[in-house]
């Protein structure tokens, strides 16, 4: 008897510094390699967000060595699910790909007090997607 395939999302936002790269460490976190994750920048900036780096630091997950990526067409014709984050008419559509839009404040010029409120969103939804998907999230 086969597994069923390993889910794949993808999670998109303009610079690859913020949200995506918060969502990303999320999903890879909770769900412990039952999921394939992705994420990328229409724009993506050079570095991550120091600000976010510090407030997902604060709960124990280091995102300190991600680099933002650029979102290609092959990304998301990989994925299962698209998940974006304010990255508007940039994203390219595939027919058959199930697509989100999660309306989150952008974290970009924020201190680590501004992004916290935004890191704890994007945990909730997180949360939300295992359960979508079927999958337990690990504590």
């Amino acid at each position: 008897m086969s597994s069923p395939a390993v889910p794949s999302v993808l999670f998109v936002c303009i610079h690859n510094a913020g949200r995506s790269q918060m969502a990303a460490a999320f999903l890879t976190h909770l769900g412990q390699g039952r999921v394939e994750v992705r994420s990328a920048g229409s724009a993506p900036a050079d570095t991550v967000n120091p600000a976010v780096v510090d407030a997902m630091n604060e709960i124990g997950i280091d995102i300190s060595a991600e680099v933002p990526k650029v979102l290609t067409s092959e990304a998301v014709q990989a994925s299962d699910v698209v998940i974006t984050m304010g990255c508007g008419d940039a994203c390219p559509y595939f027919p058959g790909k199930r697509y989100l839009d999660w309306k989150l404040d952008d974290p970009a010029g924020q201190g680590v007090d501004a992004v916290r409120p935004i890191r704890d969103q994007i945990e909730q939804r997180i949360h939300g997607l295992l359960t979508e998907l079927g999958i337990e999230a690990a504590s």
